[in-house]
């Protein structure tokens, strides 16, 4: 089982079996139950029903004093103590992986199990956007045949892919906190949600004109295409065949030997 370094958001409830807990993704929000401690529900609720029986003669009500030496009735109570959550985390940790890099702990849909980090931080996070977009795609299509509204949904899967690329370039834009996920505008210094030291995003700017590109495909202020410069081969600092220091020239001083 993957180690976590906390527990993500939950909440407590109660259907009237016992209190249970509810996991979220710290990315899309999907909810995990844990199921309630049935057993000991019912198993307090005899006790509670016992030992009325026998004080229901005593001056304080029979079932005041239950709930006074029992404790509070678990069909009622939103309260867990450290070891019921613990326990509740542990029947749903399987449902989540904690991403080393961003430290959000998400659900598996929001995992990349290839990469080891969560989608947003994947190196291949364009290629998952597009694989959703295309799922998407591909079961509206399937219930526009049924429907006769082809043309219709294809625009709208189209959509769908266009704002989730948007949404993506929006938030590699954004100041992100490196312990909660937490996305702020540009220049934010700490976490409005827990202080820590905001990382702030990769500034793109056209290698023409020097302006924000924000990640356009071309200069909104020049127009000029943006292509990632090629990474230069590294310099041959010593020669290949008599391993003198060539200190980057392009023949080797000692033997002659053109290198790179």
């Amino acid at each position: 089982m993957t180690a976590f370094s906390r527990m993500p958001r939950y909440d407590i409830r109660n259907d009237g079996a016992g209190p249970y807990a509810i996991f979220y993704c710290d990315t899309c929000g999907r909810e995990f139950r844990s199921q309630p401690n049935i057993s000991n529900t019912l198993a307090q609720d005899f006790q509670r029903n016992t030992l009325s029986g026998l004080l229901r003669r005593v001056p304080v009500v029979g079932g005041a004093a239950a709930e006074s030496l029992l404790g509070q009735d678990p069909r009622y109570s939103y309260k867990m103590d450290a070891a019921q959550l613990e326990g509740a985390w542990n029947q749903v940790q399987e449902h989540f992986r904690e991403c080393p890099t961003c430290k959000r702990i998400v659900c598996l849909s929001e995992f990349d199990t290839q990469s080891g980090v969560c989608n947003e931080d994947s190196p291949r996070n364009k290629d998952i956007a597009e694989a959703r977009g295309e799922q998407t795609g591909a079961a509206l299509k399937g219930l526009a045949g049924a429907f006769g509204l082809g043309d219709v949904i294809k625009q709208a899967g189209e959509s769908m892919k266009q704002a989730a690329e948007s949404a993506q370039r929006a938030s590699s834009q954004m100041a992100r906190c490196p312990q909660d996920g937490t996305l702020a505008a540009p220049g934010t210094k700490f976490c409005p949600n827990c202080g820590t030291a905001m990382v702030q995003p990769a500034v793109d700017r056209c290698p023409k004109c020097g302006t924000e590109t924000h990640g356009a495909k071309f200069c909104p202020n020049c127009g000029a295409k943006q292509e990632a410069a090629p990474v230069p081969a590294p310099a041959v600092t010593k020669c290949p065949q008599c391993g003198a220091d060539t200190k980057g020239a392009k023949f080797c001083p000692e033997c002659g030997t053109k290198l790179g």
